[in-house]
């Protein structure tokens, strides 16, 4: 049976008595938006005025049989398809469902299968990019299928797509409250010739994500003080992140990149393809994550710290693939 054959077209005139098979939304600009009639509404005669002022001179009845399922199912099964723990449903509204962050986390989408299950005729699987901070209550997927009814099949494909690993299609990793040490170079600074700026700008980015800078301590421009300071911080104070500032340049005096390395840090990339942000050092020593941050974190908002600092935070281990990508978009600025 074909799914035009399950749905009534009848004249509002008519309608009395009969269920609608669908949401109908009223849209008065500028004042409201939203649902006038609820699926599955029974039509009454003081309805019909509230239906011809929206422009519906017809509505759909529809009859339901095995093997096909209503919009609102279907939202339904979808949603609960990429479910996972820290994340909250929306009731249906106008056949989608949203579903929405219930933490303060970073939202990891499998974009894979996303686009799978988005190649399937009358599928809509819609969300935010994989790696981005949320709030509570932000959402993350809209689900719905284009038609008002669907075959059933094409929602239990959605649902093995879904089952195809053992990873979940979405999740929310919640932040740890990392304990950072902070390392200025530079030995303008280090004598007081002019004023740290990096300091206050990290200290905050940090705070955002629930982790706090234990102590911020200056270097002049010579690797035997820096790695000094990174093994301080990596044995003495037990540090969870080392962050460096300063020096990250191919000046003859900027000593920090060379000084990373020297410490016995595994580099998994010196230089970033995003722009602001190119000259940022990403490495691991000890299994501790460790950065150095070129000069524009200072003044710029957005940087490719900022795309990996929370996931850092987050506890995903930066592989040089996660680098290479940050090309495509990544031009923010010249």
């Amino acid at each position: 049976m074909k799914r035009e054959d399950l749905l009534q077209e009848v004249a509002v005139e008519q309608a009395v008595g009969l269920m609608l098979a669908h949401d109908l939304t009223q849209i008065l600009p500028g004042r409201f938006k939203g649902r006038l009639f609820r699926k599955g509404h029974v039509i009454r005669e003081e309805d019909i005025p509230a239906l011809l002022s929206i422009g519906k001179e017809h509505i759909y009845t529809m009859r339901l049989v095995d093997g096909i399922l209503h919009e609102d199912e279907a939202a339904r099964r979808m949603a609960e398809a990429v479910r996972s723990p820290q994340v909250e449903l929306t009731e249906p509204h106008e056949g989608k469902i949203t579903l929405k962050s219930a933490i303060h986390g970073l939202a990891v989408i499998d974009k894979a299968r996303i686009d799978a299950m988005n190649a399937l005729d009358g599928i809509v699987m819609s969300t935010i990019r994989s790696h981005t901070p949320v709030k509570p209550g932000q959402p993350l997927i809209g689900t719905r299928v284009v038609p008002l009814i669907i075959e059933e099949e094409r929602v239990a494909e959605v649902e093995r797509i879904a089952a195809s690993s053992e990873e979940p299609v979405l999740q929310v990793k919640p932040f740890r409250p990392l304990r950072a040490g902070l390392i200025t170079t530079g030995s303008e600074v280090f004598k007081g010739r002019i004023q740290d700026k990096f300091g206050p700008v990290v200290r905050e980015k940090l705070e955002a994500f629930g982790s706090e800078i234990i102590e911020q301590r200056f270097a002049p421009d010579d690797s035997s003080v820096i790695i000094r300071e990174i093994q301080r911080f990596l044995h003495e104070d037990k540090a969870e992140l080392i962050l460096l500032t300063g020096g990250m340049s191919v000046d003859p005096d900027d000593r920090t990149p060379g000084a990373i390395k020297a410490a016995g840090t595994d580099i998994v990339s010196y230089g970033t393809p995003m722009l602001p942000g190119s000259m940022l050092l990403m490495g691991y020593i000890e299994g501790v994550p460790i950065m150095g941050l070129p000069g524009c974190v200072m003044h710029d908002p957005f940087t490719s710290f900022d795309v990996l600092l929370p996931r850092i935070c987050a506890g995903e281990i930066i592989e040089r693939q996660d680098i290479t990508e940050l090309g495509y978009g990544g031009l923010l600025g010249c």
